[in-house]
């Protein structure tokens, strides 16, 4: 059958538009800009990069000891350790992770600075902003260790100056400060309630925007010196997010990234642990866990920190969604590559069981090469530091370890514990009778190997302020024997109890760590003991420990009762001092046998 005449005018209309669409589509090819056939190409979704890391803690150079591995669960049921970290080696892992994503976010979730080793604590930090300019990080939380030194040094890390005391560090070169924005969504003036830094900030490239969320743990003055954080209040995590979601929502920003500086605890220390076996998150426990179950909905993935761990799991978020948590360990060992993907039209991220955000961990192994860069900021650094960092103050037969020891009593602590008692046991100094160590302020291992040029077995000034960089000042007090128990009992009670913390205690004090019962009753009064007597509870004892314990950090509330304080000498000078009385090159100083308390399974 022949087509009619209106049919054939039809055919000749559709041919002739069909030609036009062609083309304008061709002028279109020629014009548009590189992301508008990108659309083309992929359609409604793009795929942004978001990779992340968290506790630096100015561990520029490769960490010694086990503080300086990371754990691989291998095939077998068998595990691997792993050299890795350094900024060297960390720039060129996030450099190399970069290439060919056009769409790159890079950020951490606190801690970047402060427990520092010797060659960046000793310029207060300046040589690891200035390493995390280079390194192009986009934003981060605070986390506890930034008020270390208090606000208005956290505030020069973050607008620059040199240092109100010491000046600048080299000659013609002033800090310039962090050149990415430093977030504190949940802290605020005391008085004026005002915020002392952003709470969030928006990474934009191309029609896409990510809003990023910053905050600390709103029990941050329980882990910092009352100085640190004099004037100012912490809110509530969960409150703070959800807030400061729904402002970045009504400014059209619907994808949302939150930096926050609280974690948990995987049930294996292997960073490639599957912690969503047998189901999603059933492998983490802590308190991220419940803070990611109450996060508002609005918020995409949460990137944290603070216990040092390594995992990324999928915790379902208040509607049910899968939500991406992750953490990348600590000291610059392991970053996180998360993918995003971004949907144009709804401007979020799709979170479906089908496709939602994909995290994996990397080891950043020392096999790579050095970012160049990086090697001449430390070498740099290190030539200031040296004429300090290099002075031999003990000698070892093999490591001692602290930070890389999984027992509850650590060698190292043991160390700490005994130099902190010989330090105020004279009258004069605060006549200790008993020296507690608290497990989260040995920050490494003394390890025997070299570090640098000074030999294997040597103990350097720079190595030992590794161990101790708070340069928190000892105290004494009068406690009675009802309130030393009660602080024994306080590691595995209270806000301890989910996570207990272990203290280290001096020679001659021994007790039973029952872990077969619950709270203050994994520790029994009748355990405990002094040069073998009972610890009487109407007795009074002297009782010495740092300045952040003795004001109740830690949760250790107990110690802030005690009375007739007497201050000492730093807790880095009396270690020193222990190490340099009791060894020397002829007779190096052993690990202890750490058998003070006795661990019931």
């Amino acid at each position: 059958m022949h087509a009619t005449p209106p049919r054939k005018r039809l055919a000749r209309r559709l041919t002739a538009t069909a030609a036009a669409l062609a083309a304008t589509a061709g002028v279109l090819a020629t014009a548009a800009p590189a992301d508008a056939l990108s659309y083309g190409r992929t359609g409604r979704t793009v795929d942004v990069q978001l990779l992340s890391f968290n506790d630096l803690h100015g561990n520029l150079e490769p960490p010694q000891g086990s503080s300086g591995t990371v754990t691989e669960a291998q095939p077998d049921g068998t595990s691997k350790a792993i050299p890795a970290g350094g900024i060297e080696y960390l720039a060129n892992s996030l450099r190399t992770a970069r290439k060919g994503h056009e769409y790159s976010i890079t950020a951490a979730a606190g801690d970047m600075v402060g427990a520092s080793p010797l060659m960046t604590g000793l310029f207060h930090d300046e040589p690891t902003i200035e390493a995390l300019n280079k390194i192009k990080l986009d934003a981060t939380s605070v986390g506890n260790h930034e008020f270390d030194e208090g606000r208005a040094e956290l505030l020069r890390m973050q607008k620059g100056g040199c240092h109100p005391k010491e000046g600048c560090f080299e000659k013609g070169r002033t800090f310039q400060g962090a050149d990415f924005p430093y977030l504190a969504a949940n802290v605020t003036d005391e008085k004026s309630g005002k915020q002392i830094l952003k709470p969030y900030t928006v990474w934009k490239h191309k029609g896409v925007k990510i809003g990023i969320i910053g905050l600390t743990l709103e029990g941050t003055p329980d882990v910092v010196t009352a100085e640190g954080v004099k004037g100012l209040k912490f809110a509530d995590e969960v409150e703070t997010i959800n807030k400061y979601a729904k402002e970045l929502d009504r400014q059209g920003v619907k994808s949302i990234v939150t930096l926050i500086h609280e974690g948990g605890m995987p049930a294996s220390g292997a960073y490639n642990y599957d912690c969503d076996t047998p189901g999603a998150g059933a492998g983490i426990s802590g308190a991220i866990v419940d803070i990611a179950k109450k996060v508002t909905p609005k918020v995409d993935a949460l990137v944290t920190g603070h216990t040092h761990q390594a995992y990324a799991c999928t915790i379902p978020d208040p509607s049910g969604a899968p939500r991406t948590v992750t953490s990348a360990a600590s000291f610059g060992r392991v970053f996180t590559d998360t993918t995003l993907t971004y949907d144009r039209r709804t401007k979020d991220i799709v979170r479906t069981t089908v496709k939602s955000p994909r995290a994996k961990n990397h080891v950043v192994n020392r096999e790579q090469p050095k970012a160049a860069d990086m090697t001449k900021l430390i070498d740099r650094w290190k030539a200031l530091a040296a004429p300090v960092a290099n002075k031999p103050v003990g000698y070892i037969t093999a490591d001692i370890n602290g930070r890389g020891s999984e027992a509850y009593e650590k060698p190292l602590g043991d160390v700490i514990a005994d130099a902190q008692l010989e330090a105020l046991a004279p009258a004069d100094k605060g006549g200790a009778q008993i020296a507690f160590m608290n497990p989260g302020g040995i920050r490494s291992d003394l390890a025997f190997k070299a570090s640098g040029g000074e030999g294997d077995g040597v103990v350097t000034y720079g190595e030992a302020f590794t161990v101790q960089p708070f340069t928190n000042m000892m105290q004494t007090k009068t406690l009675t024997g009802a309130q030393v128990i009660a602080a024994l009992q306080q590691q595995v009670s209270g806000p301890n109890e989910a996570q207990p913390k272990i203290l280290q205690i001096s020679k001659g004090l021994t007790y039973t760590l029952d872990l077969t019962k619950k709270g203050a009753d994994r520790v029994p009064a009748a355990s405990v003991k002094l040069n073998g007597t009972a610890v009487d509870p109407a007795k009074s004892y002297r009782v010495a420990g740092n300045e952040f314990l003795m004001g109740g950090g830690d949760g250790f509330p107990a110690f802030k009762e005690g009375t007739d304080k007497r201050v000492g000498a730093s807790d880095l000078d009396v270690f020193n001092a222990y190490l340099t009385a009791h060894s020397s090159k002829g007779a190096p100083l052993a690990p202890p046998a750490a058998d003070r308390i006795t661990v019931v399974k």
